[in-house]
């Protein structure tokens, strides 16, 4: 500002980072026992056993959650197609488990809560046929978190942690898991850098021969 000099000092010195604390996150055991408390006898059991076993596998926002459309689906590819921030569309794999509880939801349970409101194009409905809302989502995650006798401060948000968590634990690399969950900046995706060199830890150890 003084025109001291051309040059900025500052320019290759990082300002101070507020540090950044991770979330909760679940053990693989407590979303299991997550996944399977929904009773799925009931209607409403198969809509929220399919909602766990999608959020855990994509690590999906709630609102693109509650966003998804029947024209989101590819099933027959292992695929669905999300809208995330800044409108921004991408495609997230699906496991096996995930579209085996779609298929048996979209047969058994969404015909029945749909059948007042067959124009439903939303794939998640609540029990008027109607697209689910966050606070449904919310509602519906604490009442399971607590008949799976889960005494963590477990949100929808903990779901995606424990997804990005779980991956980078058995391998996955910084970008590929920004990708997935949608991230513009790797430096968002950067929170999980302790999980990367714990498992580079480990893999040295079992791979390097004077280790």
């Amino acid at each position: 500002q003084e025109r001291f000099t051309d040059h900025d000092p500052m320019q290759h010195i990082d300002s101070p980072k507020k540090q950044q604390k991770l979330p909760d996150t679940l053990s693989l055991s407590e979303v299991e026992r997550l996944i399977e408390t929904p009773d799925t006898k009931e209607v409403l059991g198969i809509r929220d056993r399919a909602i766990l076993e999608v959020m855990y596998a994509t690590g999906l926002r709630v609102s693109e959650l509650i966003g998804l459309q029947l024209k989101d689906l590819h099933l027959s590819m292992g695929l669905l197609q999300t809208t995330g921030k800044g409108d921004k569309e991408r495609i997230v794999p699906l496991g096996d488990l995930a579209i085996q509880w779609i298929e048996t939801y979209l047969e058994e349970a969404r015909p029945l809560l749909t059948r007042k409101h067959p124009e439903e194009s939303h794939l998640f409905v609540n029990n008027h046929g109607k697209q689910l809302s966050r606070q449904g989502i919310w509602k519906n995650l604490k009442a399971l978190v607590r008949k799976a006798g889960i005494t963590k401060n477990v949100t929808p948000h903990t779901l995606r942690h424990s997804f990005a968590t779980h991956l980078l634990e058995n391998g996955a690399d910084l970008r590929t898991v920004q990708e997935l969950l949608g991230h513009a900046d790797i430096s968002t995706t950067q929170i999980y850098t302790h999980i990367t060199k714990k498992r580079m830890t480990e893999v040295y150890k079992q791979h390097f021969p004077r280790a």
